[in-house]
C-alpha cells in the first residue's frame, strides 16, 4: 500500500507514533498483541478495582495536549489531567519524612527539617538542574542522534554541564544531608537507571517537574490510553489487537513488512517499533545482516532492573497515605549494586507506593483503598525462579508495608495479585525482562542507545524506553516526536 504504515506495539510510544504518522498523512495500522493498548501502560481490573498497571506520574502534560491538538481537538473533551499539590511523600527507615510539592517555599521548609545549610545548595541544584534542562530537554530530548558528527558537537557542552558525572555524585556537590542527596537523586529509578551510575543530565528531571507539575489523569493513567485510542479510531487509524508481530520482512536493507502469528502479511516499507530494541533486533529481524559494530554495541548494552509490582486492594483506608509514596530501605547504594550489578535479590526493600484513591476515590469500591508497591528487583540476567520465589517475596513486602506505611494491612487485603521480570520477558518481550529496556548511563544515551532510525535497515524506526530519549511517559512521548524530522513526507 502507497503510503502506508506499520506501528508495532501500543504502549504510549507506538500510540504517539500512530498519531504523529496519521497526523503526516500516512495510513497506519497499529498492531498490538494484547486484548487491550497501553503496554506498560495498560490497565488491570478486579472486582471494582482499577489498577494501573504501570506508568502513574504525569508530568510535561502538553506532550499529550500535542497529539490532540494535532487534529485540532482539545484533550479536555477526552480526559480530566490534574496537577497533584503533593508530588511525592519521601519515607526513611526511621520513619521521617519530607513532602515534595510544586511550593517553593515548602519545600525551603522541608529541607529545613534535615539540614538548614543545605537550602542555598538546594536552589543552586535547581539553578543548575534548569541548565541541563534547558540543553539536555529543551534542545535535544525530540532531536535524532542518527550521526556520530552531531554527538560529538554536543560534547563540550555536555562537559560543561558535568554529564560524567552520575545523578548521586552532582546532587552530591549541591546537597551535603545524605536522605536529602537519596531524594534528590532518586528520579533515575523511575526511568530504569541507578542514580550511581546514571548520567547526571537525568538531574533535568527535577527542572522538568518545577516547569510543569506532576499531574495525574482521573480514572488513572489508563483513562489517558483508553482516550488516545477514541482519538485514533476518530482518525482513521486501523488497530489490530490479539495479534503479534513475529517477523519483519526485509530485502536487502530495507524493510518491506511484517508477519503476524496469525499469518497476517501487511507490505510496508514504513516500519514504527514501539517493541523493545534489543528485542526486536534479536528475535524480529536477521541477525545475519547485522554487521559486527552493530553486533559489539548491542553485546555490551547494561540493561536496567527488573520489576516486582504487587497490587491489591484494602478494605481500610489509609487517609495518611499520599498519592505517591517513595519509602527508602536501611540500605541505599548497597540495595541499588546488588540489584543492578551483582543481580542478588536483598529483602531491606526500598519502594514505591502508589495510592490513586488519595485523589481518584473511584479507582476503588466505597471505602476502599487501591494501591500498588513496585519493587526494584534484579532483572532475569539473575536467574530468580519467580515461580518460585514470587509469593515468598509478596509476603516480605507485605510485612515492609505494615511496619512502614500501612500498619495492619495484611489483615485488609481483598484483592491482589502481582507481576515479576518474567511478565516483561513474556508478556512485554523485554530481553531479560528489564523494567525499563537498556539503563540510562551516558555509555547509553543519545547516539550510544538504539537510534530513532535503525541503524541497519532503510524504513524501519523506533519509539519507546529503549531509543532515545529514553524511559518515562515525556521520554517515550519525545521519541515520537521525533518520527515527525525522520520519516519521510508524504509525497
Amino acid at each position: 500500500m502507497p503510503d502506508s504504515a506499520v506501528v508495532i506495539g501500543a504502549g504510549f510510544g507506538g500510540i504517539a507514533s500512530a498519531i504523529r504518522l496519521r497526523a503526516m498523512n500516512y495510513n497506519v495500522t497499529l498492531i498490538e498483541k494484547n486484548s487491550d493498548l497501553g503496554g506498560r501502560a495498560r490497565t488491570f481490573y478486579k472486582n471494582g478495582y482499577t489498577f494501573d498497571a504501570g506508568p502513574t506520574v504525569i508530568t510535561a502534560p502538553y506532550l499529550l495536549d500535542e497529539l490532540f491538538t494535532l487534529f485540532k481537538k482539545d484533550i479536555k473533551d477526552y480526559v480530566k489531567i490534574i496537577p497533584l499539590k503533593i508530588w511525592y511523600q519521601f519515607i526513611f527507615s526511621d520513619l521521617s519524612k519530607f513532602n515534595y510539592t510544586g511550593n517553593h517555599n515548602e519545600n525551603l521548609k522541608e529541607i529545613s527539617k534535615f539540614n538548614t545549610n543545605d537550602i542555598q545548595g538546594f536552589e543552586e541544584l535547581l539553578k543548575f538542574s534548569e541548565r541541563i534542562f534547558n540543553k539536555g530537554y529543551l534542545e535535544l530530548s525530540d532531536t535524532p542522534f542518527s550521526k556520530l558528527s552531531f554527538m560529538l558537537k554536543q560534547i563540550p557542552s555536555l562537559l560543561l554541564l558535568k554529564s560524567y558525572l552520575s545523578v548521586f555524585k552532582l546532587v552530591s556537590r549541591f546537597l551535603k544531608n545524605e536522605k536529602l542527596r537519596k531524594i534528590f537523586s532518586v528520579h533515575p529509578l523511575l526511568v530504569g537507571g541507578n542514580p550511581f551510575s546514571t548520567t547526571s543530565i537525568y538531574t533535568l528531571i527535577l527542572f522538568l517537574e518545577k516547569k510543569w507539575g506532576v499531574h495525574y489523569a482521573l480514572g488513572g493513567t489508563g483513562k489517558i490510553i483508553s482516550s488516545l485510542e477514541k482519538l485514533m479510531n476518530e482518525i482513521g487509524i486501523k488497530i489490530i489487537k490479539n495479534d503479534e508481530v513475529i517477523k519483519i520482512t526485509t530485502e536487502k536493507e530495507r524493510v518491506t513488512g511484517i508477519i503476524t502469528k496469525n499469518n497476517k502479511i501487511i507490505n510496508s516499507k514504513i516500519i514504527i517499533c514501539n517493541a523493545d530494541p534489543p528485542f526486536v533486533y534479536k528475535n524480529l529481524l536477521d541477525e545475519k545482516q547485522h554487521n559486527f559494530l552493530f553486533k559489539t554495541k548491542v553485546k555490551r548494552m547494561n540493561y536496567s532492573m527488573g520489576l516486582f509490582v504487587y497490587y491489591f486492594g484494602s478494605k481500610k483506608k489509609y487517609h495518611n497515605v499520599e498519592h505517591h509514596s517513595i519509602y527508602f530501605g536501611d540500605t541505599y547504594k548497597e540495595l541499588l549494586d546488588q540489584i543492578f550489578n551483582k543481580k542478588i535479590l536483598n529483602d531491606d526493600i526500598s519502594y514505591y507506593l502508589h495510592r490513586p484513591t488519595a485523589t481518584d476515590p473511584t479507582m476503588a469500591p466505597p471505602d476502599r483503598d487501591c494501591f500498588y508497591v513496585l519493587v526494584p528487583v534484579p532483572n532475569n540476567l539473575s536467574n530468580i525462579k519467580w515461580s518460585e520465589e514470587g509469593e515468598r517475596f509478596k509476603k516480605v513486602i507485605i510485612k515492609k508495608l505494615s511496619s512502614t506505611l500501612l500498619p495492619e494491612i495484611e489483615k485488609f487485603i481483598e484483592e491482589d495479585f502481582y507481576i515479576t521480570p518474567d511478565y516483561f520477558e513474556t508478556e512485554l518481550k523485554t530481553l531479560y525482562g528489564s523494567g525499563f529496556s537498556i539503563q540510562p548511563k551516558f555509555t547509553q544515551s543519545a547516539y550510544f542507545r538504539f537510534h530513532n532510525e535503525s541503524e541497519i535497515y532503510k524504513g524501519l524506526y523506533f519509539a519507546g524506553a529503549g531509543t532515545h530519549p529514553g524511559a518515562g511517559i515525556p521520554g517515550v512521548l519525545s521519541s515520537a516526536k521525533i518520527l515527525d524530522k525522520i520519516v519521510p513526507k508524504v509525497q
